[in-house]
């Protein structure tokens, strides 16, 4: 049975010579099974049927190339850097395993000029050759195990291609560099889509601004949110360091934000509550017409009238006892205060001589 499978081996071999010895230059050993790796290499806009009909194609190497990476990635920062917080291994671990970093080592290893393609998409042959960097990945782990994706990182790009100590202290995160800055100084930052369309191979392109307190910034492009984000941010970094104008607006526009927050709105509402809803009890007092009160100096409740004939202002305080039984017929508060006290009779009598204009 072992010879069999070496005579697979070999006839593989030699019927795919050339890419064998290409992998074993790429990954410092021999695959097992070509396929995997043909697999790999394939990109979606070949569009390649298999027996069923459906297309074939890296994408789902791909995405099993992507989860394994992260967990070996992981690994190798956990043992590198003993005694790291999390939010340090974590912030290593994607800037190995970011888009960039992988389009460059697909790069320099050559994988992309094994890469099948329709030949449209040599413009993007970088965002091709860090999905196929994945797609080997997880080949790798299809043909030979954890292990062998292990000894591929550490051995072949860690050791030769990658310093890990320099990238895990080098910044290249500008989204969260200009999250940082926007909290620091207070300065509200949004991030809006402004299109989402697809390329001739069906890949999507996202299009982002990054908007400082409703002034507009950098615009970025990528092949993910995230992608695109990153470019707008970087942009709009280097527009706040060299272009002074656009600093100013953006400034500009905090203080005018901030000063609205700060004035307010509308008046602030009155809390008196009235008890007009209240009915009188007492029916004279609503027919009575009103009179301004006031305080004398003494302190006394004092009615200040006008005289029907003389129309001059005098201060009069009367007593009333609670008696009606004439007084619906006279206003008796119209009769001027005399010297003396004056008897119910004498009070009527004056009231009838104001009230007809007795000339006598």
């Amino acid at each position: 049975m072992l010879n069999n499978f070496i005579d697979r081996i070999k006839l593989s071999f030699r019927k795919d010579k050339e890419l064998y010895l290409s992998l074993y230059e790429i990954l410092g050993f021999y695959p097992h099974d070509i396929s995997y790796y043909k697999m790999a290499l394939l990109h979606k806009s070949i569009m390649h049927r298999n027996s069923k009909g459906k297309p074939v194609n890296n994408e789902r190497l791909e995405f099993l190339g992507d989860a394994v990476l992260d967990a070996v990635v992981g690994d190798i920062v956990y043992q590198h850097f003993p005694g790291k917080r999390e939010g340090f291994l974590t912030n290593t671990r994607s800037k190995l395993v970011q888009r960039d970093t992988l389009n460059k080592l697909a790069q320099e290893m050559g994988i992309n000029q094994l890469i099948l393609s329709n030949g449209h998409s040599s413009s993007h042959n970088s965002y091709m050759g860090g999905n196929a960097f994945e797609a080997l990945v997880g080949a790798i782990y299809l043909d030979r195990g954890y292990d062998a994706c292990m000894y591929f990182m550490q051995k072949r790009i860690l050791a030769q291609m990658i310093n890990i100590d320099k990238v895990a202290y080098k910044e290249v995160n500008f989204k969260s560099k200009l999250i940082e800055w926007s909290q620091k100084n207070r300065v509200k930052l949004d991030f809006v889509m402004l299109d989402q369309q697809k390329d001739k191979n069906g890949s999507p392109i996202f299009t982002y601004q990054v908007v400082l307190e409703g002034v507009d910034g950098g615009v970025g492009k990528g092949y993910s949110k995230k992608e695109s984000q990153q470019v707008a941010s970087k942009t709009s970094l280097e527009k706040l360091r060299k272009e002074p104008q656009y600093i100013d607006a953006v400034f500009t526009a905090k203080a005018n934000r901030t000063k609205m927050e700060e004035e307010p709105v509308e008046n602030v509402p009155n809390t008196e509550v009235k008890d007009d809803f209240i009915i009188s009890q007492d029916a004279d007092a609503q027919n009575a017409p009103v009179e301004e009160k006031h305080i004398n100096v003494f302190k006394e409740e004092v009615f200040t009238e006008k005289s029907a004939e003389t129309a001059q202002e005098t201060e009069v305080q009367v007593e009333v006892k609670d008696e009606k039984k004439e007084s619906d017929e006279f206003d008796l508060s119209d009769i001027t205060a005399q010297p003396k006290e004056l008897s119910r009779e004498e009070i009527i009598a004056a009231a009838e001589a104001a009230a007809f204009g007795n000339d006598e």
